[in-house]
């Protein structure tokens, strides 16, 4: 409510956007109707608009984590192109989260703790308060005459951060007065230390991104696999996970990181499939390519109809024609193996060698719509034409990126 009531003073009195207000509600306790209507209350005092999103939490190990990825969820849907999104996390949450962090043996960005701002979906995502603590921030809320309402979670024991505030941070401070400013300055030197290998990652990718001219590849990014065998193990992660975010992924453990390093390290790449939450890692001869989750879609046949434009099935980019084509059976289909094609002026050659000729990776070659006129093939992606193919018609294939 302290920040509401700050923020609403702050619009009243400035050029500031509008303001509005989501309050999430997760259901986890008896007095939750009840918090959902103190904020309908309070949101209609300062006319600010409230939107009220239930959750429906996922099965995992910690509820409190379930909960957290339920509201992020719910910020990152909200959020528009530009909204901020500002949060009240205060110094002692922030105390919380190193701690937690360190006991699980996060990385470096992990010890650096919740920073202050971070894009979040379509806007951007604020914590304004991170260097007030609680107690100041009763004191303000006090001195402005706000009600003052606390989660009864906060006191109970079961929570894992409950009982790290309530029982292990008052042991610290008794036994290490300075323990709340020297955790704090160390984090500080954490997110220094990680914005030096944030660094290196960006010059990495300078130095190791592989552009690609290719109209069936271009979209994808990829980086250069001599260039990252030649890098220290450590340096490879960096540059991966860098990579990752660069792209908008969701970082994947210290794991997950090992198993991609130790497939590109046994030799050929040619089958590397590498799988995380929202991406796939696709291995060439000389590249690692980045692609959406669940990587190229399957081509399913399908019959090729006289229109300029044609969504291939199952999300596999789109066909376009021009010209005029002659009347009769067209049909899309798919790789099944040893496929040969004729060109004008040239032997008949195996669509295997020409995809190898002509760079494309094993991956996406199952993908390559394959177009036949009356049983025969005439036409692959646009890209290689049949002697038998009609003179008066051309085709062009745009895969999903």
């Amino acid at each position: 409510m302290l920040l509401l009531d700050l923020l609403a003073e702050l619009t009243s009195t400035s050029t500031c956007p509008p303001l509005r207000a989501i309050h999430v509600h997760h259901g986890l306790h008896p007095l939750a109707d009840q918090w959902a209507a103190l904020c309908v209350r309070a949101c209609a005092r300062y006319g600010v608009p409230l939107q009220v999103e239930r959750v429906v939490l996922a099965r995992q190990a910690s509820i409190e984590e379930a909960a957290r990825d339920a509201r992020y969820a719910v910020y990152e849907r909200l959020l528009g192109p530009g909204d901020l999104l500002l949060l009240a996390q205060h110094a002692d949450d922030q105390l919380e989260t190193l701690i937690f962090r360190a006991l699980r043996g996060a990385g470096l960005r992990g010890l650096a703790g919740m920073p202050r701002q971070r894009p979040l979906g379509r806007g951007h995502l604020l914590r304004p308060l991170l260097d007030v603590s609680r107690a100041e921030l009763e004191t303000a809320a006090h001195q402005r005459n706000l009600q003052w309402v606390e989660d009864p979670a906060n006191a109970d024991p079961r929570f894992a951060r409950s009982w790290l505030r309530h029982t292990a941070l008052p042991a610290l401070r008794r036994q290490w007065p300075q323990t709340d400013r020297s955790l704090l300055r160390l984090a500080g030197h954490v997110a220094e230390a990680g914005a030096l290998l944030d660094e290196l990652a960006e010059a990495d990718m300078g130095a190791l991104a592989h552009v690609d001219t290719d109209p069936w590849l271009k979209q994808w990014p990829a980086l250069q696999l001599p260039g990252l065998r030649r890098l220290s193990a450590p340096r490879q992660r960096n540059l991966l996970r860098g990579w990752l975010l660069a792209q908008g992924c969701r970082l994947p453990d210290q794991r997950h990181l090992l198993a991609l390093q130790q497939q590109f390290d046994r030799g050929s790449t040619a089958g590397l499939r590498w799988e995380i939450d929202d991406a796939c890692v696709l291995g060439g001869v000389e590249q690692l390519w980045l692609l959406p989750a669940g990587g190229m879609p399957a081509g399913q046949s399908e019959p090729l109809p006289d229109v300029a434009e044609l969504r291939l099935s199952g999300g596999n980019g789109l066909l376009r024609q021009s010209g005029e084509r002659p009347s009769g059976e067209w049909q899309i289909r798919y790789r099944t193996g040893g496929e040969l094609i004729r060109m004008a002026g040239r032997p008949t050659q195996t669509l295997k060698k020409l995809f190898q000729e002509a760079g494309i990776p094993a991956w996406l070659r199952p993908a390559v719509p394959l177009i036949h006129y009356q049983g025969e093939l005439v036409s692959v992606g646009g890209r290689w034409q049949a002697a038998n193919a009609p003179a008066s018609w051309c085709v062009h294939w745009f895969p999903a990126g």
